[in-house]
């Protein structure tokens, strides 16, 4: 089979590294010093200077010593107005959202509600309205957190053949219900999911459903919850939702898997990492969205 290859594109990339602790338009300045003060000044406008990954447009944001500071030749001409889903990375082949909990990845059939996919397609079509983007992977409606779109046929392809090889990490973080006396470890089991009612059933032993694993990290732990780092080795449907059901620590707020209280209003699931090869240059791509204020 003929391995699948990019065209090459004017779009490029820059990065910096920080020394020592400095204001972000002085850094800039300092690196851009062919380039007068509102030349620079117009790349955060134009949204084209990240931080460790994060667009940032404000020109007193304080650096650190070790930040990785990125130019990208173009940037999101605008914030996304809806605040459903925000723009964390962007260059011509993928886009790295971080999406709002109950919004859902692409539509399930219903006419005109909003979904990260619309989002993004609205905001590619703002610059060409031939442009597109393509579903790679997905998160449950109510899961927050970071989610990776191809802009090219290709990208998604390329992404998606290799999936395995390509995705280096996903973590999430959860509040469940109940304590731990340990401080981690694995869960193993297989999933099936009712044709009736499309929910999933995991079982401790093999009964022809896919195996799935997810490996987590006890953050804290109290009498009614605790806060939970989980890292999936592989992707299935409502794959943490269902295996934490099964061990008796359902997450908070998710009544479809046995939740007995919703103290957020809301499945407190989060997709907190991403990490992954790029599918053109094969660069590795690290993305951490923090753990969200109301979990902790």
């Amino acid at each position: 089979m003929r391995k699948k290859t990019l065209p090459q594109r004017k779009f490029y990339t820059k990065d910096f590294f920080v020394k020592e602790k400095k204001i972000l338009l002085d850094f800039l300045l300092e690196v851009y010093k062919e380039k007068s003060r509102s030349e620079v000044k117009s790349y955060l406008a134009h949204r084209q200077i990240s931080v460790n990954g994060k667009c940032v447009n404000a020109f007193d944001f304080h650096l650190q010593k070790g930040d990785n500071v990125r130019f990208s030749s173009t940037g999101e001409e605008k914030p996304n107005p809806n605040h459903k889903c925000r723009i964390v990375f962007e260059d011509d082949d993928i886009i790295v959202i971080e999406k709002k909990n109950g919004v859902l990845s692409m539509s399930n059939g219903t006419d005109g509600i909003t979904t990260a996919y619309s989002l993004m397609m609205e905001h590619v079509r703002r610059r060409n309205r031939d442009n597109r983007v393509f579903i790679v992977h997905r998160l449950d409606r109510d899961t927050s957190g970071l989610m990776l779109l191809a802009k090219n046929q290709q990208s998604q392809e390329i992404l998606q053949s290799n999936w395995n090889e390509n995705i280096i990490s996903r973590k999430y973080i959860a509040v469940v219900e109940g304590g731990f006396t340990e401080k981690g470890g694995q869960i193993v089991s297989w999933l099936t999911e009712s044709p009736k009612t499309l929910k999933m059933h995991s079982s401790p032993v093999d009964n022809g459903g896919k195996k799935a694993i997810t490996n987590y990290m006890v953050l804290k732990s109290g009498e009614k919850y605790s806060l939970l780092e989980l890292e999936l080795e592989t992707g299935r449907k409502n794959q943490i939702r269902v295996q934490l059901a099964s061990v008796n620590h359902a997450v908070a707020g998710d009544k479809k898997y046995g939740a007995t209280a919703n103290p957020l209003k809301r499945i407190c699931l989060h997709a907190k990492t991403l990490e992954f090869f790029h599918p053109r240059n094969k660069k590795k791509m690290s993305f951490d969205s923090g753990i969200p204020r109301e979990f902790l």
